[in-house]
């Protein structure tokens, strides 16, 4: 595949942003992860140990960020490009991954919804591949129309090949 024009090109296009309520989405989660260490700031606040406000605010600043601006971080570094014969799936800040899932792999596929999701209107898709390593990729954040026609066409593919 080194030097192949096509899979370069293939590589080089624009990824799809993600859903824009899967900010929403990694926000709430971001907040609802947040709550027990603002709890226990709360708790050691009472206990008088130091000046008011040095557990307090340290910890509320903290929150806010990682509900403010890391929702955002995590959600563009997310994107996929489903192209006529295969997903390609990128993601990470720090460990960058991208994956890309040839149809002729796929064994079957899944659109799950959590509560959360289910709120905010978004889904998964996770796509089950042969063989043991990374058998199974999931994209997270497509709104549930989406996911449900990404999984048809899939399908579609993969039955075309079957017959």
């Amino acid at each position: 595949m080194d030097g192949d024009p096509i899979a370069i090109a293939d590589n080089d296009r624009a990824l799809t942003p993600l859903a824009p309520n899967h900010v929403k989405l990694l926000r709430t989660q971001a907040a609802i992860m947040t709550v027990p260490f603002v709890i226990a700031s709360l708790v050691l606040e009472s206990a008088d140990l130091l000046p008011r406000g040095a557990f307090l605010a340290p910890v509320l600043l903290l929150a806010a960020w990682a509900i403010a601006r890391v929702p955002l971080r995590r959600h563009a570094a997310r994107g996929y490009d489903l192209g006529a014969d295969r997903l390609r799936v990128a993601r990470g800040l720090w460990f960058r991954s991208d994956t890309v899932v040839p149809f002729g792999r796929v064994q079957h596929i899944d659109v799950t919804q959590g509560p959360l999701e289910r709120a905010f209107g978004l889904s998964t898709l996770v796509v089950h591949t042969a063989g043991t390593h990374n058998a199974s990729v999931s994209l997270p954040g497509l709104a549930t129309d989406d996911a449900a026609a990404m999984r048809e066409t899939i399908r579609t593919h993969i039955k075309r090949e079957t017959v």
